[in-house]
């Protein structure tokens, strides 16, 4: 196994410094099968990725059930979180759910397909605009009580709704996105998380594939789920294409691939802001993994740093399909 560091998130939360996104074993960015899948998952594990992201919408329960192969032999090595709150199909289809019925429900469907009796990290995957928070991780808090959870999470909350949750049960971590060109959660999301002592967990930290040399329009397919997401729409693509291309020199002249400057600039703007953080990158291909571990110690100079700081700024498109299921809700708050 590879060396990764490893760092402490909230709540004495250890995980690995680079974890593993397992939304990519299900076929969101296309196709791939279970095989093919558990291996790119193991090449991860063995590479020192032990920290392993997935949630129970993840092609419907499938990116839990390949992950309880891998943990039926090797539950010891791994920090394991999943989710629950959002509810229904298709994205732009789906609803959220924070009730405690709904809460207690989900936790015994995960842990029956993981196939262990906890997990070490268990989110809400969106804050449910209908129930107090206070609601829900209350009822999240029992399952700490009852063994089946170690420490709680929020993805895509506000400073206030983190700030509220914490006095109810420590949070250990934050899960939002976060990356070179997604920087909306630094205006009050993780001076909240700083405050508290809450540990960040930074998910689409390439921007979908988008900030690597290898992406290219011509390999969203049939299914991909990215052309929901405003920055994937044809025309956005085209207008963000100069910018891309940019952001690539910059990298090239750092001695790094696009993904390996995403990653530094994360771990680099990280540390000079003081927050802990677990980057979780995924994707089906092992080569990939093997990409991305350089950039765990490799930290941006202040040049660099300077030279991508408009890039957020000048980015077309929203991240996200509806702003309500994000934390910008609460930008203006």
């Amino acid at each position: 196994m590879s060396r990764i560091p490893t760092v402490s998130l909230g709540d004495d939360l250890a995980v690995s410094a680079l974890g593993y996104g397992g939304m990519s074993l299900s076929d969101v960015y296309g196709p791939v099968d279970d095989e093919t899948a558990l291996s790119t998952l193991v090449h991860a594990v063995d590479a020192g990725l032990t920290f392993v992201d997935t949630a129970n919408i993840y092609g419907a329960g499938r990116s839990e059930r390949i992950i309880s192969r891998l943990l039926a032999h090797r539950r010891d090595e791994i920090v394991l979180a999943t989710k629950f709150g959002i509810a229904g199909g298709a994205i732009g289809a789906r609803t959220i759910r924070g009730d405690a019925a709904y809460v207690r429900e989900q936790i015994d469907l995960s842990l029956g397909r993981l196939g262990t009796d906890h997990v070490d990290l268990y989110y809400q995957h969106r804050v449910d605009p209908t129930v107090p928070i206070e609601e829900t991780v209350g009822a999240m808090a029992e399952l700490v009580a009852a063994g089946k959870v170690r420490h709680l999470g929020l993805s895509e909350c506000t400073a206030d709704e983190l700030r509220r949750a914490n006095a109810v049960h420590p949070i250990a971590a934050v899960q939002t996105e976060w990356s070179i060109v997604s920087r909306d959660v630094e205006a009050g999301v993780v001076p909240a998380a700083i405050e508290l002592g809450v540990g960040f967990v930074p998910y689409s930290p390439l921007s979908r594939a988008w900030l690597t040399d290898g992406f290219s329009p011509a390999q969203i397919g049939e299914g991909d789920g990215r052309p929901r997401f405003p920055r994937f729409a044809p025309e956005t693509l085209a207008a963000n294409a100069a910018l891309r291309t940019e952001v690539l020199a910059i990298a090239a002249e750092a001695g790094l691939t696009g993904a390996q400057l995403a990653l530094s600039w994360l771990f680099t703007r990280a540390a000079d802001l003081g927050i802990p953080i677990a980057p979780i990158p995924g994707s089906r291909f092992a080569a990939h993994v093997d990409e991305w571990l350089p950039a765990v110690d490799a930290r941006l100079s202040a040049e660099t740093m300077a030279r991508l700081e408009t890039v957020a700024g000048r980015i077309r498109g929203d991240r996200s399909f509806d702003r309500g299921w994000t934390s910008q809700r609460g930008e203006a708050a």
